[in-house]
């Protein structure tokens, strides 16, 4: 009942002594114990080792019948994925981007034969998920979000839209699959997870860690990391083999001055802060900004050093000689905001991909790039997980977060396996400004040993 189980005629003794750890609430409305959904499993282990007799109207899910298809062979790596998850049936499997993972989901739903909920971060991928079923499994999967609410026993969501529709749809699907499953911890998204009566789980991802910790949350949300397949073991085996190639650029004199001095002004505020003994988080400083003026001209400041950094003149002439040097390749440039990836675009005539781009554009320039009609793509954040990328060997970085998992995901759109072919990532760095010790960061994962540092 909306997310939630309801257990009644039972002692508050009775349940302590049964249930342990399983957190009930009395609910005096309905006279009855009450607990989330996610914790079905659990329960039903501890009264049938109590042999209770129970009327469960809980599990509303059912057996499904595929269509007659040839199974998907899988590689002994994904077999042993596949078996890691059925030894206990809940669990994550971290697999680098382009080994394979959603083969071993559709392995296990197949074996599963029970409705299946796959929860998908973006619409995109829901979509693809939709496709995906239909070739492998022959089965015309239900939609839920996009404005579509069509519910069948195996259906594809996002995670808004199941945080959304889970406390009416928690008991109809006996396995959920959590794609891209970093996602899920977050403070609303957890609900997808935690309405959910589906006994078995499975979540996917290639960077499972978060930088708010919450990673950890994932072990009772899905269960635990049940396999794990480290970069080196991919690649050159599974995946291409590649380099990793860091290109230091500088601001002119009179850029460095000007960017030296807006850092400086950021800085003085945040140590007027401290000594004030105020609270001095950049959060503080954008709660401040709305009536103090330092505040404001503080945030000013850094966003337009940032700007300096992100959208730096000779980024694009690096771009350019990088796209005359793998002329005849199909490249994907990687931008660190919207403003410098619609720079590129213009710059060299070339589609920008966008977040808020339709579903019929990102489709059609996809294609583009599929069919040689377009030789490159520049793009924000929207490629950089999930997405069934045409096959390219060449990428290039010109900005984005400090974040590890999101270096991780861009390098591995270029990694799948073709022949000999080799990949090559090229890291556009600004020297001597911030985007520096971002790009140290982000690049602190083992897929990064070995970069090449070149100067031009």
């Amino acid at each position: 009942a909306g997310g939630t189980l309801l257990l009644d005629r039972m002692t508050a003794a009775a349940m302590a002594r049964l249930f342990g750890p399983i957190p009930w609430t009395w609910d005096a409305r309905t006279r009855a114990w009450r607990t989330d959904a996610i914790h079905y499993a659990a329960v039903r282990q501890a009264l049938d080792a109590g042999r209770w007799q129970v009327v469960d109207q809980v599990a509303g899910w059912k057996p499904v019948r595929w269509s007659p298809k040839q199974a998907c062979t899988l590689r002994p790596d994904q077999q042993q994925a596949a078996a890691a998850w059925r030894a206990s049936r809940r669990g994550v499997i971290v697999m680098p981007t382009g080994t394979g993972k959603t083969e071993v989901a559709l392995a296990i739903m197949r074996a599963a034969a029970v409705s299946t909920l796959v929860v998908a971060p973006v619409r995109d991928l829901m979509y693809q998920w939709h496709r995906r079923i239909q070739d492998a499994l022959g089965y015309d999967a239900g939609i839920i979000g996009d404005r579509l609410f069509r519910v069948r026993p195996v259906a594809v969501t996002t995670y808004d839209s199941a945080c959304i529709h889970m406390e009416r749809l928690g008991n109809q699907f006996g396995l959920i699959v959590f794609d891209e499953c970093h996602h899920l911890p977050g403070p609303v998204r957890r609900d997808a997870a935690r309405m959910s009566a589906a006994p078995m789980r499975l979540g996917l991802t290639a960077t499972p860690l978060r930088c708010d910790g919450r990673h950890t949350d994932l072990d009772w949300l899905i269960g635990p990391t049940v396999y794990e397949m480290p970069m080196a073991a991919a690649r050159g085996e599974v995946l291409a083999d590649y380099d990793v190639i860091r290109i230091p650029i500088h601001l002119s004199p009179a850029e460095q001055a000007r960017y030296d001095l807006l850092t400086r002004q950021v800085r003085s505020y945040v140590a007027a802060l401290r000594r004030s003994g105020a609270a001095n988080t950049w959060k503080d400083v954008c709660a401040a900004a709305a009536g103090d003026p330092a505040a404001r001209r503080a945030l000013a400041a850094y966003r337009a050093s940032r700007s300096m950094e992100d959208r730096a003149q000779e980024k694009l002439r690096v771009l350019e000689d990088l796209f005359r040097l793998h002329y005849g390749s199909r490249m994907i440039v990687f931008a660190g905001s919207n403003a410098m990836a619609r720079d590129v675009s213009r710059r060299f005539l070339i589609p920008c991909l966008l977040n808020h781009c339709r579903k019929d554009e990102r489709q059609e320039i996809l294609r583009g790039l599929e069919g040689g009609r377009y030789p490159a793509v520049v793009a924000n954040r929207v490629l950089d997980e999930g997405v069934d990328l045409p096959e390219a060997k060449v990428a290039v970085v010109i900005g984005g977060l400090s974040s590890t998992r999101q270096a991780i995901q861009r390098l591995g759109r270029i990694l799948r396996r073709s022949g000999e072919a080799r990949a090559v990532l090229y890291e556009v760095v600004c020297a001597e400004t911030n985007d520096e010790r971002i790009s140290r960061r982000r690049r602190k994962s083992d897929a990064y040993q070995g970069t090449r540092h070149c100067k031009v």
